[in-house]
């Protein structure tokens, strides 16, 4: 189930249509129901208050104006790095590099 603070991204018509972060999620007046607030993460940002149940919350399809809705949770994917295949064994733990760079602050780009 998506829970405040979760990415989702939602479709109107079975196209995807904004990213947005669910910022609350209520108890409405009626029974089975949650006013569910979103910002929608695109320009201008924008923040909407949709009244949803909580099986909408969980991706089942609903209408709004007559138009077909889902909301989907983003999962973030496994973070993969690409093999060398030319590179020598030894080289392939990117966890712990062997040459460390040297950091370079923007303070110490400001100053030349």
């Amino acid at each position: 189930m998506a829970v405040e603070n979760d990415i989702v991204l939602i479709y109107l018509e079975k196209s995807p249509l904004a990213f947005a972060r669910i910022e609350s999620i209520e108890p409405d007046i009626k029974r089975g129901w949650y006013q569910t607030k979103f910002l929608l993460l695109q320009i201008p940002l924008q923040v909407v208050t949709w009244i949803l149940r909580d099986a909408y919350i969980n991706g089942e399809k609903f209408t709004m104006g007559g138009k077909e809705m889902r909301i989907e949770k983003v999962i973030c994917p496994a973070e993969t790095h690409p093999v060398d295949n030319d590179a020598p064994a030894e080289d392939t733990d990117r966890a712990t590099p062997k040459n460390k760079g040297k950091v370079i602050t923007l303070a110490d780009l400001k100053k030349k």
